[in-house]
């Protein structure tokens, strides 16, 4: 396949190919659901060469495949080297260093079932059962934090809806002539779960005891963030046609759901969305995340502004609501694709039904979706940037040839994942590699790693901060989960900064 360049305003994407595995959704007339859910995706630099890899999920075929990347967007399949034998109906991956041996550990979820795997170097070992991580519900998504600051990442798993149900249900459209995927309403909730990790490589199932097993919903992501500045980091669970949960962290393993009082459990309509990837990052560089996830066609992609004193649901005002239209969306990144200095929004947009198109006037596949930020607290539909319609589900952003610009990887239903190459015309930047929950304040970026990301997915790598033309680097401040604090002067631009 010969590359294509595509060109609008400053951004610029090319078309970079494939990696070679298909994902296999195993597609089938009974439509049953965790058909469509497929899709994770992570990247990381497991083996330590100051690139970053790829792991795609398997879901069907029950082999994760690994992509070892060779520089210059040239990926080498190292599966079979890899020690990875999951032998799951893998959805979702989670990438974080739960031993503390600096190296990125996985975490394999999916249909009832998941996999620990401790990286060991160049290889991986399945821990699973001497960690004491073990779960039989149906996790979408999962991702590691410092619960209780000790140190020691902790394990949060997004479990769906309960499976298989006690009764098959068939669904059909609207008009009743064909066989469709069943809403979430035919299906029982179920609770999340919260493992802390002892520090010896083990871990304790603290669900009931920290108050995470008290809500039942139906999870399709998570992602984190000190919401109201105290110091501790706070969950963010979107829920398929439920109102969301908003975990607010009380300290000692404890947690409270406060998603109704803060403001996100439902947008201003007052009902119920499709909730799906999310994304917990300051947009408009006030130094408070904020909370934007994508939903399925009419309901928008919801946008909650923290103002300090709550959240407010900006979807309309931000013009948001007005760019998305009709679309359909799973993954989602908030990250600064232009390194102008404010973060933008891009989407990997399908719908849920895979016959959508023969019922309505929705469609199943849809290309890519890059909102640019005008940094005014508005959001402008940046164009067709990444032509090409498939049933996109799974979405990392990272920069894969470290050439200080943000690159995309996305998977999609039935074909193998897409690469996208950031040419974008080059502006300063800098990325500081620091640990899960550390808080970095550029000038008026403030940004919080991370690596549970959008939908299914993971991103473990340095965090980026565009600076547009400025000559030099302003004042980068440092907060580690520990509380210690760092300040650094004079650094040098368009780097990577290890402090």
């Amino acid at each position: 396949m010969i590359p294509a360049l595509f060109l609008l305003a400053a951004l610029s994407f090319r078309d970079a190919g494939t990696l070679p595995t298909r994902l296999n959704h195993a597609p089938s007339a009974q439509k049953l659901l965790p058909e469509t859910m497929a899709g994770g995706l992570a990247a990381f630099d497991y083996d330590g060469d100051g690139l970053l890899d790829i792991l795609v999920t398997g879901a069907a075929d029950r082999q994760d495949r690994l992509f070892r990347n060779k520089g210059n967007f040239q990926f080498e399949d190292v599966t079979a080297a890899s020690g990875l034998s999951t032998q799951l109906h893998s959805i979702g991956v989670a990438v974080g260093d739960f031993n503390s041996d600096g190296r990125p550990d996985l975490l394999i979820v999916g249909v009832n079932g998941l996999a620990l795997y401790r990286n060991d170097g160049k290889r991986f070992t399945d821990v699973t059962a001497a960690a004491g991580v073990t779960d039989s519900g149906w996790s979408v998504a999962a991702g590691w934090f410092d619960a209780d600051n000790d140190g020691f990442l902790d394990l949060f798993l997004v479990h769906y809806v309960v499976w298989p149900p006690a009764q098959v249900k068939v669904c059909l459209d609207p008009g009743g002539q064909r066989q469709v995927y069943c809403h979430p309403k035919y299906f029982a909730p179920t609770a999340n779960r919260l493992f802390r990790n002892k520090g010896d490589g083990t871990f304790a199932d603290i669900s009931r005891s920290s108050g995470i097993a008290r809500s039942l919903g139906k999870g399709m992501s998570v992602t984190f963030g000190d919401f109201d500045a105290d110091g501790r980091t706070d969950i963010f669970v979107p829920n398929d046609a439920l109102p969301n949960f908003l975990f607010h962290n009380l300290g000692q393993g404890r947690f409270e759901e406060v998603a109704l009082t803060a403001g996100v459990a439902l947008p201003d309509s007052g009902r119920a969305v499709s909730g799906m990837g999310s994304a917990f990052a300051d947009l408009n560089n006030d130094g408070r995340p904020d909370i934007v996830f994508t939903a399925l066609a009419g309901e928008s992609y919801p946008f909650f502004l923290n103002t300090g004193r709550g959240f407010e649901d900006r979807t309309a005002r931000s013009r948001l609501a007005a760019a998305i239209g009709r679309r359909s969306g799973w993954g989602i990144a908030a990250a600064d694709f232009d390194n102008d200095g404010a973060k933008d929004i891009l989407t990997a947009n399908s719908h849920v039904m895979d016959n959508i198109d023969q019922h309505s006037g929705d469609r199943y596949r849809l290309p890519l979706s890059l909102f640019r930020n005008r940094s005014d607290g508005t959001f402008e539909d940046a164009g067709p940037l990444f032509p090409g319609d498939a049933a996109h589900r799974g979405l990392v952003v990272a920069d894969l040839d470290n050439d200080g610009r943000l690159d995309v990887v996305v998977s999609r239903l039935g074909e193998e994942p897409r690469l996208w190459r950031n040419e974008s015309p080059a502006q300063n930047w800098i990325a500081i590699d620091v640990p899960i929950g550390t808080t970095v304040q550029i000038g008026n970026q403030t940004s919080v790693q991370t690596s549970a990301v959008g939908y299914a997915s993971a991103v473990l790598a340095p965090l980026h901060f565009g600076l547009g033309s400025q000559s030099k680097v302003p004042k980068v401040q440092i907060v580690y989960p520990n509380s210690k604090a760092k300040t650094i002067l004079d650094a040098a631009l368009n780097q990577v900064l290890k402090p």
